[in-house]
């Protein structure tokens, strides 16, 4: 048997997938070792899958799509039982990416009634209880003794936390905080499970202490009994019905009339009240956005993925989807062959690699900001709280403008539940809103960049961060893209630098003029808003094309070396010909240059056309994972794709309610009538 490089070749496979998968220039496995940060973690998500695939209990019943919402709901509960009670057999139930990889196969995108739990109820506790505090509900969480989600959106307020309205007051007679929801916008709105699942949450109120508003604070809120789960007096809670997508996930309503908690739940690692009502302040005023900083950081990863899910689905079915001739002498080809299909997805698969690796960056230091909150330095949280608000509205949007590509890139079937291309869709465009509204989320990294930009205008230029340093560099004349010979990488960036300091010196001028010329700073800004979130994107653009380089140039591997240098050069062309007008109109690109960048586009769509299906495959996400027919891994769409249709509800009588009901009483009175 051939010692295929792609390691997803199985004897019966569609032979038009082998033969691309017989291309492949790079050991996939070895390549996921490079997408999921170690060779054990890739490792652990090929036991961890084959694991699954042994146990039938955890598989789904039946496709989704032929599920109504309660089926769903009740389906994934089921499966969230079983997982509690064997995750220990299956995995190391302390590792993160381990539980992150489980529930994507068993529990899959469209959300369990745990999914907040993890990923905000626990942080949040694990980042601003005290140590008294983990030890009475971390324990617990952690143990699922008690189900939580983190409830801080509104029906009327969202990104702007200051105008939450839910207030918290203390009662120093009682030492208890008061919860109260004072008018219909008030209600917390949107919080994952909060709707029925869950019996606690960290709620983020107004706290008010003797008169004084102290701002937005987070509590720990007992919701429900624990025996019979039931709300509980002076908490009204319920579901907001049905979404774009994300069904599972309860996405509920909260409200509190006049409720009491102890003053010990406030969570109080950085901030406290004591028994007489003294405020103790924390250290840092942005030190309370740890939550959401790290529900950012790990959203790159998880877009990443949910686009490389939607991309693998698409080449796939790409390299066994026969459309049409180029040469008419010779058979229909694969429609991959199509430069306009390589076109369409080719940038999407390097973004989809350049988004996993500056998540994976972020991540890291997210975790570096952690240890130091714990010794009490935030020092970079005001800056990675700029990173990550770019990053989130940068790599939320192209994720879905990518996934909506390779839905179109299937034709016809990618429009069918079939494809399950429009539910990761659903799930993850939702990305652009929660977390934080993407414009929003642009204005805020402006903000960052205005303050740098105003360093180096009173001759401050040593006191940036490291992250916006370039800022206060000199840029050359013109860009030296193809005038340097073997420059590799350096050149581009230095142009991404070039246009992201240059739109974010003129969004910031333009800002510090109007106030001089008598604006008021909010008047100023808002007139300024479009040119500064430009400014951000760029930002943004160059902080992902600068860690894709860090980390190509970290790798040993020259087979791997040389497939994710293909992408890079794809990727920095690419992303610099969608920029290009802003190096083009002051002259630092010339047209003949746009033109050598163009062409270097065409040219790597050429070099990865072989690696396409393994670049993909290197993701290694199982059926059971993908919930495909289109992106199965054995390529066999055609048959299974009418197995699947024959198994849609509506085929399980010929004759269907609404016909005997309405339609046939319809047609037989049409037709009385013809014969008068």
């Amino acid at each position: 048997m051939v010692n295929y490089l792609n390691k997803t070749i199985q004897p019966g496979d569609n032979p038009d997938l082998t033969e691309e998968r017989a291309t492949a220039t790079f050991n996939t496995n070895d390549m996921a070792a490079q997408i999921y940060g170690a060779e054990k973690r890739a490792r652990r998500r090929r036991e961890i899958t084959a694991k699954i695939a042994t146990m039938p209990e955890l598989h789904d019943s039946k496709p989704y799509p032929f599920m109504t919402r309660e089926e769903k709901i009740l389906e994934s509960a089921r499966k969230l039982t079983i997982l509690t009670e064997k995750m220990s057999e299956i995995i190391d139930p302390t590792d993160a990416a381990e539980l992150y990889h489980l529930n994507n196969e068993v529990l899959g995108l469209e959300g369990n009634p745990m999914a907040l739990h993890g990923v905000m109820f626990i942080p949040a506790l694990s980042a601003q209880a005290s140590d008294e505090q983990q030890a009475k509900w971390l324990t617990r969480a952690v143990k699922r003794e008690i189900i939580g989600t983190y409830a801080q959106t509104e029906l009327g307020h969202g990104t702007n936390l200051q105008n939450l309205e839910t207030t918290a007051t203390y009662d120093v007679a009682t030492q208890e905080f008061v919860l109260h929801t004072p008018q219909i916008t008030a209600l917390k709105w949107w919080p994952g499970n909060l709707g029925k699942s869950s019996n606690y949450a960290v709620v983020v109120a107004h706290m008010i202490i003797k008169g004084k508003n102290y701002g937005p604070h987070p509590f720990m809120v007992q919701l429900r009994d624990e025996k019979t789960h039931a709300p509980l007096p002076g908490v009204t809670v319920g579901d907001i019905g049905p979404k774009m997508a994300y069904n599972i996930v309860d996405n509920g309503f909260l409200g509190f009339n006049q409720y009491r908690i102890p003053r010990t739940n406030l969570l109080m690692r950085h901030t406290k009240v004591e028994p007489d009502g003294t405020y103790i302040k924390p250290p840092h005023a942005k030190i309370n956005y740890s939550a959401m900083v790290h529900v950012r950081s790990y959203m790159l990863t998880g877009q990443a993925i949910m686009l490389a899910m939607s991309l693998t689905i698409a080449t796939r079915y790409s390299s066994v989807r026969r459309q049409g001739q180029i040469d008419k002498n010779q058979p229909e080809v694969k429609v991959l062959e199509y430069q306009t299909q390589q076109h369409r997805l080719f940038p999407s698969i390097a973004r989809a690699y350049a988004f996993q690796f500056a998540g994976a960056e972020t991540v890291k230091l997210y975790e570096r900001v952690l240890r130091e909150m714990k010794d009490g330095n935030v020092s970079l949280m005001a800056d990675l709280h700029a990173l990550t608000s770019g990053l989130k509205s940068v790599v939320t949007y192209q994720t879905g403008e990518g996934i909506e590509q390779a839905r179109m890139a299937c034709g016809g079937h990618g429009y069918s539940m079939a494809s399950y291309i429009s539910e990761i869709y659903g799930v993850a465009i939702g990305g652009c809103t929660y977390e934080g509204e993407n414009m929003v989320m642009l204005l805020q990294l402006a903000r960052y960049l205005v303050k740098s930009a105003a360093l180096i205008k009173s001759g401050q230029s040593s006191q940036l961060g490291p992250l916006v340093a370039y800022l206060g560099a000199k840029s050359e004349a013109t860009s030296l893209i193809d005038r340097v010979p073997n420059s590799g990488f350096t050149e581009y960036v230095k142009t991404f630098q070039h246009i992201a300091r240059k739109q974010t010196l003129k969004a910031a001028e333009k800002f510090f003029g109007l106030m001089e010329r008598g604006e008021k700073r909010e008047i100023a800004w808002n007139k300024s808003s479009v040119e500064l979130n430009r400014a951000s994107r760029l930002h943004t653009r160059l902080f992902i094309v600068e860690a894709f380089v860090r980390r190509v140039n970290e790798v040993g591997d020259l087979t791997i070396k040389e497939a994710l240098t293909d992408l890079l050069h794809l990727h920095v062309n690419y992303e610099l010909l969608d920029c290009a007008t802003y190096a083009l109109e002051d002259g630092f690109l010339s047209s003949t240059q746009l033109d050598y960048i163009r062409d270097q586009v065409y040219l790597y769509l050429g070099k990865i056309r072989p690696n396409a299906v393994s670049l993909c495959d290197a993701w290694e996400f199982s059926d059971i994972e993908l919930r495909s027919v289109l992106g199965r891994r054995d390529g066999h769409v055609y048959q299974n794709l009418f197995e699947w249709a024959k198994s849609s509800p509506l085929n399980k009588t010929d004759v269907l309610p609404s016909v005997n009901q309405y339609l046939k009483p319809m047609m037989e009175k049409a037709r009385q009538g013809s014969k008068l």
